[in-house]
């Protein structure tokens, strides 16, 4: 449990960004805790993709501070957040499907041993981050083209912690899964908050936002339009915020169970 005074292992602080003349974010405050998985929703066209874009100095923004386990850092490029901390699984994976699982996990990351890919270590060590995460796939050496949606999606969010990351960002992780996938994939999710990363799960999802989100923080048109604590916000409270059907939508960050009296 992280104490109340320990600040947030990301946070962002009035952040905007542009597109020529088009403002696509304004304003915009979030903070992701050690241990929490914090649902980011929104409309189609709310600014979702854009922020993660400037979390993972993809797209960095044009106002506004990013803090980092509490001091100002600033993240310009993909490196800059890999450097410290921050690891994006986008939506399309980005497997290469002609490959295995061990091949995928240390694509560009390989071991050598004497000028020559150490193949037994890469297998011992997906297999032991496998076991770590509870992900079970019988055959580490068959092509990924092989596997199902949900295994496609545990491989990619697998690859993303080889770096040891302390934030996660998950760009619907289930949009295109089945009901066992789905649940696969989330409980790979919950997994993830047991071992102390701060989550960021991109999701239309109410359902899987219900089941492993702790809080929830909606955009839209580029804003924060609100903040809610999934244990005492009800499913038509977020939904109202995400359409914009009330009025006064913010409900501030509540401390979780175990904070209170800290």
């Amino acid at each position: 449990m992280v104490p109340v005074s320990a600040p947030p292992l990301l946070a962002l602080r009035g952040v905007s960004k542009y597109y020529g003349a088009v403002q696509a974010l304004k304003d915009v405050e979030l903070e992701i805790h050690a241990g929490e998985v914090v649902a980011l929703v929104g409309d189609n066209g709310a600014g979702k993709s854009t922020l993660v874009k400037v979390i993972a100095g993809v797209s960095p923004a044009d106002q506004g501070v990013i803090e980092w386990e509490g001091r100002t850092v600033q993240v310009k490029r993909p490196h800059d957040a890999q450097a410290l901390g921050i690891s994006t699984v986008y939506q399309d994976l980005a497997l290469c499907e002609n490959l295995d699982v061990v091949g995928n996990l240390f694509l560009g990351r390989e071991i050598r041993k004497v000028c020559v890919l150490d193949e037994v270590e890469m297998e011992r060590r997906t297999r032991a981050l496998l076991s770590t995460l509870a992900i079970t796939i019988p055959d580490v050496r068959v092509p990924v083209a092989s596997l199902s949606g949900g295994q496609r999606q545990t491989v990619a969010i697998s690859r993303s912690l080889l770096g040891e990351p302390k934030v996660l960002l998950l760009d619907e992780p289930t949009a295109s899964l089945g009901v066992q996938q789905t649940t696969q994939v989330l409980d790979v999710v919950d997994g993830l908050r047991d071992r102390g990363l701060g989550v960021l799960l991109i999701s239309h999802n109410m359902g899987d936002i219900k089941a492993v989100a702790d809080q929830v923080a909606v955009l839209r048109l580029g804003r924060n339009n609100g903040f809610f604590d999934v244990n005492t916000t009800s499913q038509e409270q977020i939904i109202s915020s995400i359409t914009g059907a009330t009025g006064d939508a913010v409900i501030r960050r509540s401390p979780r169970a175990g904070e209170a009296g800290l």
